[in-house]
């Protein structure tokens, strides 16, 4: 089992990656345009082989590893294959350009080595790695949250840019998986008002593009591109914490997660979209299924169907219970039939739970 571990580089690095970054496009563009002659003229797409045999040579002119270089032919003609395309896009670092490429420079196991960590008496530790670059050796100095020194090994490791031209090192290591000790299970069910709500009541809240609405549309409308993109990094950053401590929570605490496969794109084309996006379902669904098989428990989808309208404690639809469009301000209601007080997303979160009991008791196929 891989995890990545994404670590922010000292601001001192980033004239030099700049450079390392143009001639990782200037090695993706080369490929790009050989692969294009060579099915104009001949009707053929090199291999990944090939590649490397019209790029090997040029790290120690471009002071890239030689590994970088074959990553790059690597990386190339599985984009090609993926997106079934006979031309990739172009990359350029030029800040004129229209859309500038956003740095990127791969390594591989060979070229990476962890040098030393060390306290600098902040919550964070501070620690540097040493990178191959052609004849020279690359030693960047990372923020360190995670303490490099509990991994045996890097497979590999890629310098990535954000939009705001800040530098980060994603290292990918091996974990072992554990044993789940946890003895709870839990319902989840997605809504807008609020991205997740469980059968327990715990709730994730991401309507941080609502909190942040004024101030970024000050500054788009003064044209401050900088800021704009500032304020948006930091609503990511906010919903993708808020998401990590609450999927986190769930696989710690819980030996079996359900959630309803309600799907993101069936809601964005009309006027929940901003709210959907807000909300964030994809992502956690993503980080249930991977934190899930690091943590041992187990996490399935199920047909949510019917689930809102079903009472929790007697299993009936009755008239009170909220139906369709118009039930959707309902946010709690008394059954006819037992006379539960019932929370709309709670009851929900509760019957999910109860739908994937019972598909794996029954054995039905999950979704």
């Amino acid at each position: 089992m891989y995890q990545v571990l994404k670590l922010r580089i000292y601001r001192k690095h980033y004239v030099k990656l700049d450079k390392l970054s143009s001639a990782v496009n200037f090695v993706w563009n080369y490929v790009n345009d050989l692969c294009w002659q060579m099915w104009r003229r001949k009707r053929i797409f090199p291999s990944a082989y090939d590649i490397h045999e019209y790029t090997k040579g040029a790290g120690e002119e471009l002071g890239l590893h030689s590994q970088t270089i074959q990553f790059i032919g690597e990386k190339h003609h599985q984009s090609r294959k993926q997106h079934k395309k006979v031309k990739l896009a172009w990359r350029t670092n030029r800040k004129d350009a229209k859309r500038k490429s956003l740095g990127w420079i791969p390594f591989k196991a060979s070229a990476i080595s962890h040098v030393k960590t060390y306290n600098t008496g902040k919550k964070a530790l501070k620690s540097q790695v040493q990178l191959s670059c052609g004849k020279e050796k690359l030693i960047l100095t990372v923020y360190d949250q995670y303490d490099l020194r509990r991994y045996n090994g890097f497979r590999t490791a890629e310098i990535v840019q954000d939009s705001c031209d800040d530098w980060y090192l994603c290292l990918l290591v091996k974990v072992e998986p554990k044993v789940c000790t946890a003895t709870s299970e839990v319902g989840i069910d997605y809504g807008c008002k609020t991205a997740a709500i469980c059968s327990n009541g715990d709730k994730l809240e991401t309507k941080f593009t609502q909190q942040y609405a004024e101030k970024l549309a000050t500054a788009q409308r003064a044209h401050k591109k900088k800021q704009a993109r500032r304020i948006n990094r930091k609503i990511k950053n906010k919903r993708a914490d808020a998401t990590h401590q609450f999927t986190g929570k769930l696989v710690k605490e819980n030996r079996l997660i359900v959630a309803g496969n309600v799907k993101s794109s069936s809601f964005t084309s009309g006027k929940l979209a901003k709210s959907v996006y807000d909300a964030n379902w994809f992502a956690i669904n993503r980080q249930l299924e991977y934190k899930s098989r690091r943590a041992g428990c187990q996490f399935i989808k199920v047909d949510e169907k019917f689930s809102t309208q079903t009472c929790a404690n007697c299993l009936q639809i009755t008239n009170s219970s909220p139906k369709g469009v118009a039930g959707l301000g309902i946010r709690e209601w008394i059954c006819d039939c037992c006379g539960q007080l019932n929370d709309r997303d709670v009851n929900a979160a509760k019957n999910i739970l109860r739908f994937g009991r019972e598909t794996l008791a029954g054995g039905s196929p999950i979704l």
